[in-house]
């Protein structure tokens, strides 16, 4: 399994080495958007995966290879194919990570911070966002179709008591789903929470690669820009992810290995691919070779040609 991958363009967090510390589809969310398919089976007990040392191995690894190549790097990420935090062992990864100067970011769905060990680790990074897609738990579970077991009220409580304990930066992020969670209400809701919690800035994002579930789409223009306004108006700091981030991808030297790392956990464009290929001198009889093999995916949205790379199950 490829760890490391990238750096890939982030509009939050500039040029992003990702970090893949869970294998795929770990899991305590189903949700109807997610880029990387759906669920087999959801989970909420953290375990053990990687080794620490293999993490730090792969990064560092990785990070020579694109700083040998002239490529930037701003941030190392755990971005994986499931939830990084149901990796007991996040937070030593962290501390490992620390000896290549970087800062480190976690991107979480904060179904778990309700437990004291994962707040914990997460408050040695120095960048994190949790995801709240709704306060509301009718919505919420028609989006993120949760694990039993979860309940909403303990999500919450447990970003709050997260913002009260971190020292780094936190922000938010909220993907708008049509006809699901882009109501005013629903968003005024969102606004009253976040506008109680410490939290740095709060991310508005559409759906920009396909779907787990057919059909799922963001709103229209008018009712992204009535969610901005809302959540200004209650004096957020709030920032839009609506535009495409670019092709702009790092290229570390084998075309191969970059193609199926990044699309494990970002699929990419039909110009993001070319944009790969001619960075390292490839062409596209690589990428029928990794469809004809089962590797790779093609996958249509919204009038845009996707290739993924095909999950497989453990065991």
């Amino acid at each position: 399994m490829d760890i490391a991958f990238g750096p890939v363009p982030s509009r939050r967090l500039g040029r992003s080495l990702g970090i893949n510390n869970i294998p795929p589809k770990h899991c305590s969310y189903a949700c109807v958007y997610c880029q990387v398919g759906p669920t087999p089976e959801e989970e909420i007990s953290p375990r053990p995966f990687y080794r620490p040392e293999e993490i730090l191995r792969q990064v560092r690894t990785r990070l020579e290879a694109v700083l040998a190549h002239g490529e930037a790097v701003d941030y190392l990420t755990f971005v994986p194919d499931g939830e990084p935090t149901l990796d007991s062992r996040l937070g030593e990864s962290i501390d490992a990570l620390r000896e290549l100067g970087l800062p480190i970011a976690v991107i979480s769905n904060a179904s778990l911070l309700w437990y004291a060990d994962v707040r914990s680790a997460l408050c040695r990074a120095d960048w994190v966002s949790v995801k709240i897609d709704s306060v509301v738990p009718s919505v919420w579970e028609r989006i993120n179709r949760p694990h039993g077991v979860l309940r909403l009220a303990d999500i919450l409580g447990g970003i709050q008591r997260f913002a009260s304990e971190f020292a780094g930066r936190l922000v938010s992020e909220t993907m708008l789903v049509a006809g699901l969670n882009d109501g005013h209400e629903d968003i005024a809701a969102l606004g009253r929470f976040i506008a109680a919690t410490r939290i740095g800035r709060a991310y508005l994002a559409i759906p920009h690669r396909p779907p787990a579930v057919a059909g799922v789409r963001g709103p229209d223009e008018a009712v992204v820009l009535r969610a901005f306004r809302t959540l200004a108006d209650q004096g957020l700091e709030v920032e839009l992810l609506t535009a495409y981030e670019g092709d702009v991808f790092a290229f570390g030297g084998d075309l191969r290995a970059e193609i199926l790392a990044i699309s494990a956990v970002h699929p990419l464009r039909t110009s993001a691919i070319q944009a790969l290929l001619e960075k390292g001198g490839g062409s596209m009889a690589l990428v029928d070779a990794l469809l004809a093999s089962g590797e790779l995916l093609r996958l249509e949205h919204e009038g845009e040609v996707f290739y993924l790379r095909r999950l497989r199950r453990e065991g």
